[in-house]
């Protein structure tokens, strides 16, 4: 897969560049301005990994390392509806493959894709910590328990407006 040069938003790419000021620009910040700019941009992209490796006089690949060592990081897009399927072993054992097969299956998506409309992405976690809830659901910021796959579709049936 190619990569296609993305155009930032100025008025995005100056905020991150203030981002940068108020840590004084200091290398040592990298992980706190790469939450930030995510909060910014959503994601992290190539194009915002030179701004910050610009502005903190780091390597790209410094920075690139960083991103792609926390699974906190990513440099896909998110949905407007970021689905995360916990594959903890409370989940796992509970049937946590079979749901993420399903999500997959009526999204017609991967692990690490977004729906063409932008709607919704997949993606998987160690543990969400609600192993008592087994197999868990995150959908942005709400958690779903006891998740099976004939529930997948009343989940999605939520989000449709």
């Amino acid at each position: 897969m190619s990569h296609i040069k993305i155009q930032l938003k100025e008025a995005q790419v100056n905020q991150l560049k203030e981002v940068c000021r108020s840590f004084d620009n200091d290398p040592g910040e990298l992980i706190n301005v790469l939450h930030k700019a995510q909060g910014i941009f959503g994601y992290l992209p190539a194009e915002v990994q030179e701004v910050v490796a610009r502005e903190l006089q780091l390597p790209v690949a410094k920075v690139y390392g960083v991103v792609t060592f926390y699974s906190f990081f990513t440099m896909q897009p998110k949905g407007l509806h970021p689905i995360s399927i916990c594959m903890g072993t409370a989940c796992y054992v509970r049937g946590a493959e079979k749901v993420l097969d399903e999500f997959r299956r009526i999204l017609n998506i991967n692990v690490g894709e977004s729906t063409a409309d932008g709607k919704f992405s997949i993606s998987c976690l160690r543990c969400v910590g609600a192993c008592g809830l087994a197999p868990v659901v995150t959908i942005g910021e709400k958690v779903y328990g006891r998740v099976s796959p004939d529930g997948v579709k009343d989940i999605l049936r939520e989000y449709e407006f």
